[in-house]
């Protein structure tokens, strides 16, 4: 597994996260606080969070697989 903590402030931030991320094998879930978790390629769970905080995202693959969904999404990862 792979954490990156992610930034998606607005709904096209959103809409573009969520179009990246389905092109991906990988399953990932995105995670706001310590309550709440959605599957990460799912539009209508990602709107149900606090949008106006970073979101960790959560990849569920390893090596090569993992990377390749890290870069797939990079605009939206925050450093």
């Amino acid at each position: 597994m792979k954490e990156v903590t992610i930034n998606l402030s607005t709904i096209d931030r959103v809409k573009n996260f969520v179009t990246s991320i389905s092109r991906c094998a990988a399953n990932a879930d995105i995670c706001s606080g310590n309550h709440y978790v959605v599957d990460a390629k799912s539009i209508m769970g990602i709107f149900s969070l606090d949008l106006s905080k970073p979101l960790s995202l959560r990849i569920y693959a390893e090596g090569n697989e993992a990377d390749k969904t890290v870069e797939a999404i990079q605009e939206f990862v925050v450093a």
